[in-house]
């Protein structure tokens, strides 16, 4: 049996597999040693291939497709720092629990450890970034091989998608030469188990019914309790937490990426102005819990997690699907591994109806009066950035998806993106909370979803300016916003910026480009304002408008600070009056 034999047999049976564990898309880079399995996947029909030449924005890319979908998506690479550079999306895809399947190829052993051109060492390079790491063998073409590939496969397809979800890592040593047959008219037809080759059977994490017991019979003596909901991926979830909190009395605080804030649901009982309102001590204090019910990811909001923090002595209840850890306080009374919408049904069945809803009205009025002064800003500047999002609600199209860069731009959105029944989903990049890869990410999700609204800061743009290309390749519609204030907004608000002795060179870091050039160079059509009529009236025609669209909104960084201090002070000033009266 010859080499191109066995290398045409191994690795067609391994895309047949993977096409066969319902993966659809591979974001590919090009390159030699990656020949094998690049060539290969490009023959099969079942399989959607994206080209990106810039590794770091490939992966990125198909992490953006894998957030949209809710499947796994395989990215493949050449050896050497290739598969570096997919370093960053690797580790936000597993602590934003989002399933890739990274396959890079690498050299034969031989040529390891010998001062062979592109090579290094790539055994467990992601280290405990990803959920599990295997060395291929060497291409083979007998019987026990094939199964060995095919089983792998699955293996890593229901780890990366198995809760909670995340990145596995193939690495693939192939020999030159490099060219499989792909004259073969059988190349994908699977002599054995011709439809899959090991079904792998997954359940949701649950607890049993004593334990449900336990746990409502501390909400049912429980009047003063609350429901934080950071971000997560359930579809079931938003239609079942609503109805527990309806039954429980509690308020719901949703973060934006909960996304809570917007849709059918019942909007009842969400809070959506906690990050302004938790500032104030007289609110924090009247507000203060007994229980604290959490579902999701760390919210946002700094205020919020600050006042979790302060209230220790509360009673904690952590519910994660995923059955992970997330307590960086180690304030958890109780860490419930259950599926998240299943626990709500569950307890709504179990518990009483709360008849004394107090508190719950408590926290309504404190978020209607915070509503009302957050109302100032839309009398702020023409650049005003706080305006933007608070606006933004009104501005976007129905079934519309933002993807929000970090920073500043997610945390205005925390604190001006109110409850809509506008179908809005709101995409993120929280799971390491960078800057890198925020475009190709968003363009990615573009693909699945529908019309993709990119809100981002002058330097996350700048950071992933090469992302831009997949736009212009496969005429994806995205429509960016770039909230320039010339650096790093978000340091304005950090001690540090108290210190003016070179705060500017280290942390404002002005860059001071104009972004028009490098969007025409990618076909992209820019335009620029101060002016918010003009903006408003530039937002509204990017929906219908195919392609790639780039908007930037002149700011000024000491401006947005002041606002937004003018904006707090305000909400202060207003909760505590009415704290202050009821106390009376």
């Amino acid at each position: 049996m010859n080499h191109q034999e066995s290398l045409t047999a191994y690795t067609a049976a391994f895309v047949a597999e993977l096409v066969n564990t319902g993966v659809t898309d591979v974001v590919i880079s090009p390159g030699s040693r990656s020949t094998p399995l690049a060539l290969v996947m490009a023959e099969h029909t079942g399989l959607n291939l994206h080209i990106h030449v810039d590794e770091r924005s490939a992966a990125f890319f198909a992490l953006g497709i894998a957030k949209a979908t809710e499947r796994a998506v395989a990215i493949l690479c050449t050896s050497g720092t290739a598969a570096a550079n997919y370093f960053p999306a690797v580790a936000e895809a597993n602590l934003s629990r989002v399933p890739l399947i990274v396959i890079t190829a690498d050299r034969p052993h031989e040529l390891r450890d010998v001062g062979a051109p592109q090579a290094m060492d790539q055994i467990n390079l992601y280290g405990k970034h990803v959920k599990w790491f295997a060395e291929m063998s060497p291409p083979e073409k007998t019987s026990d091989m094939l199964r060995y590939v095919r089983t792998t496969c699955a293996r890593a397809a229901a780890t990366a998608v198995k809760s909670p979800a995340g990145p596995v890592h193939l690495n693939f040593p192939f020999r030159e030469p490099l060219i499989p047959d792909l004259n073969q008219e059988t190349l994908f037809r699977l002599e054995e188990r011709k439809d899959r080759y090991v079904n792998i059977h997954r359940s949701e994490w649950t607890i049993d019914d004593s334990q449900f017991d336990e746990i409502t019979q501390v909400l049912n003596m429980s009047e003063k309790g609350i429901i934080i909901c950071g971000q997560i991926s359930n579809k079931k979830f938003a239609e079942e937490v609503t109805a527990l909190s309806k039954k429980l009395g509690y308020p719901i605080v949703a973060d934006p990426l909960s996304q809570l804030r917007s849709g059918t649901h019942s909007l009842e009982n969400i809070i959506d102005t906690y990050d302004s309102f938790l500032r104030n001590e007289d609110a924090k204090s009247a507000l203060k819990p007994e229980v604290i019910l959490r579902f999701g990811a760390l919210p946002v909001s700094k205020a919020l997690s600050i006042f979790i923090k302060e209230n220790h002595s509360a009673v904690q209840f952590v519910v994660d699907g995923g059955g992970g850890w997330r307590d960086p306080a180690a304030l958890s009374t109780d860490m419930i591994y259950c599926e998240e919408s299943r626990f709500c049904k569950k307890v709504s069945a179990l518990v009483n109806e709360k008849q004394n809803h107090s508190y719950l009205n408590d926290w309504k009025k404190v978020n209607e009066l915070t509503k009302a002064s957050i109302s100032m800003v839309k009398d702020f500047s023409d650049s005003s950035e706080s305006r933007l999002f608070y606006q933004l609600t009104d501005l976007l199209p129905e079934k519309a998806s933002v993807f929000v860069g970090n920073s500043m731009p997610i945390r205005d959105l925390d604190s001006y993106f109110h409850n809509t029944q506008r179908q809005v989903k709101v995409f993120a990049n929280r799971g390491a909370n960078g800057i890198d890869g925020t475009i190709s990410t968003a363009l990615g999700a573009a693909l699945y979803s529908g019309p993709m609204y990119l809100i981002l800061g002058d330097l996350t743009f700048f950071h992933d300016l090469n992302g831009l290309l997949a736009a212009k390749l496969y005429d994806i519609d995205l429509n960016i916003i770039i909230v320039n204030n010339n650096g790093g907004g978000i340091f304005s608000f950090l001690p540090q910026a108290s210190l003016p002795r070179n705060y500017e060179l280290l942390f404002g870091t002005p860059i001071d480009l104009d972004f028009e050039h490098v969007v025409r160079m990618y076909n992209g059509n820019f335009s620029r304002s101060q002016v918010w009529d003009h903006f408003a009236a530039a937002f509204s025609e990017l929906s219908p408008r195919k392609g790639l669209n780039v908007f930037e909104i002149v700011t000024n960084r000491d401006k947005s600070r002041d606002e937004h201090r003018e904006m707090w002070n305000s909400v202060s000033r207003e909760i505590s009056k009415w704290v202050n009266g009821e106390q009376k």
